[in-house]
């Protein structure tokens, strides 16, 4: 499978700027940067439920966020963490 991972890891305290650099060098080992906080991986199923597994054992999820977009047939978000993202089949409203 073809994912793309974006992540956005709080870095108000030293707990967070940790978490940040361990993120980073978790997507790395897996995938390629693109963008600062930006990874492109090709994974198979084994590999991309160790990834997440070891991505979810990081981030805070009340402070970060994680966007996976997976992106071999249809496209599929999945996003974990804070920012809640616009849904957008229900009306914008603003």
């Amino acid at each position: 499978m073809f994912i793309v991972i974006a992540y956005d890891v709080s870095t108000q305290d030293k707990a967070g700027a940790t978490r940040l650099r361990r993120v980073a060098r978790t997507c790395q080992d897996y995938g390629q940067r693109v963008q600062n906080s930006v990874f492109e991986c090709k994974l198979d199923k084994q590999h991309w439920v160790v990834l997440r597994d070891k991505l979810l054992k990081i981030i805070d999820q009340k402070q970060d966020s994680l966007r996976i977009y997976f992106l071999d047939k249809d496209v599929q978000i999945e996003h974990i963490g804070c920012k809640k993202p616009i849904d957008f089949e229900e009306p914008l409203v603003f």
